[in-house]
């Protein structure tokens, strides 16, 4: 291989340089470099040639490998592209500007592109959400048509080649020896065009049908959160794959419990005598049932309580329960009755008259506090230490 230049030297690059320095170097030499820019000049077109030569080898793991252990020689019954042909100089340039641009590949047939996601919403109330429900989901998607196996041609014909770009789904664009792969818009780049579409898709391949698919709603889900179904989108392009199906679950709220993460929360009446004596309570459940929990002697207006484990399963990151479960907190109120039977005024205006002889702890601290904001502090402070008024003026 004498008279080959390093292609490290051709890039100007160390042997250590990453790919993303080579291909910067290649990019700026590539501009430099090209016979549009140096009209007439065979030395650099020769340049150009030999940088496109080096970035084919050093963008290419195990070429780069093969060159760096045995050199030139190494590269020997290798696949490489004759750089003699500018169609191969503008296949490696192309690819570089390809990311750049926008542009296509050029590769024969196009790519293959997965398919459009879906999103659909799904409404539970609370408790389809605390048990775990299955819905069915009504979903129009697109899929292939069964009559051309999605080939977009009518049964018994085939797809021909696309004579503008070959059959390659790309074509050079530009102006004398700088051009640039795009899109062939013949076939859009298919590589092939339909000369006799398929009656049923019209040459689409694909068609629009109207699906149930069952979705699985594990138990504890919260307002806001997605369900992926795998493969549920619409059918890609080309042989790709189709989308994902993401399922927005939104949860109704309840009459009675308000959900704040796992737990549960419910507002509880109680009556006087109940906050005052303490006893058995019975509160609701998320599942119809009630729960009997007994109170503490003097429990106060705004109270909470907390019933373990009563309230929503947790939903682990794979959609499914860990065991774990929130609570069920119970916000009590206590009430005021605004009809009184004779006896019950009886009692409370009893119970108004020993309140007014045995006044609580609470209430005459309350006092004493409103005493000592109101007093002016002189006349508390003179009164505290027995001080007297002076017996004539100042002399």
């Amino acid at each position: 291989m004498a008279g080959k230049r390093d292609y490290y030297e051709v890039l100007e690059v160390t042997r250590e340089a990453d790919d993303d320095t080579i291909k910067k170097s290649y990019r700026r030499l590539a501009l430099q470099h090209h016979p549009d820019r140096n009209h007439g000049n065979k030395e650099v077109e020769v340049q150009f040639r030999e940088c496109a030569e080096a970035f084919e080898v050093l963008r290419d793991p195990e070429k780069r490998a093969r060159y760096d252990r045995y050199g030139h020689a190494g590269l020997e019954g290798m696949n490489m592209p004759n750089f003699g042909d500018a169609d191969s100089v503008m296949d490696v340039f192309g690819d570089l500007l390809g990311g750049l641009f926008g542009a296509g590949g050029g590769r024969r047939g196009g790519r293959a592109a997965g398919g459009r996601d879906l999103q659909v919403a799904v409404e539970l109330d609370l408790i389809e959400a605390a048990k775990g429900v299955t819905k069915t989901i009504h979903l129009r998607r697109e899929e292939g048509c069964g009559d051309c196996a999605g080939s977009g041609a009518k049964p018994g014909t085939k797809p021909s080649p696309c004579r503008r770009c070959g059959g390659r789904g790309a074509v050079l664009m530009g102006q004398g020896f700088f051009r640039i792969q795009q899109t062939c818009p013949g076939c859009g780049g298919r590589g092939a065009v339909i000369t006799d579409p398929c009656p049923k898709c019209h040459g689409a391949g694909r068609i629009e049908v109207t699906q149930d698919v069952p979705v699985n709603i594990p138990a504890g889900i919260d307002n806001g959160m997605t369900i992926r179904h795998d493969g549920y989108g619409d059918l890609g392009s080309r042989g790709g794959p189709p989308g994902d199906l993401y399922v927005v679950v939104k949860v109704r709220k309840h009459p009675l419990f308000g959900r704040d993460g796992l737990d549960l929360h419910c507002d509880v009446p109680i009556t006087f005598s109940q906050a005052a004596l303490g006893g058995p309570i019975e509160a609701p459940t998320l599942d119809g049932t009630f729960v009997t929990h007994t109170l503490k002697r003097g429990v106060q207006t705004a109270s909470e309580v907390r019933i373990h484990a009563l309230g929503m399963p947790n939903v682990g990151r794979d959609g499914r329960n860990d065991g774990r479960k929130g609570d069920l907190v119970l916000h009590l109120n206590v009430v005021t009755p605004r009809k009184l039977t004779k006896r019950q005024e009886e009692l409370l205006r009893e119970l108004g008259e020993i309140d007014g002889v045995h006044v609580s702890a609470e209430h005459k601290s309350f006092l004493d506090k409103v005493k000592a904001f109101f007093v002016p502090a002189e006349e508390s402070s003179g009164e505290r230490r027995g001080s007297s008024p002076p017996s004539g003026p100042p002399g």
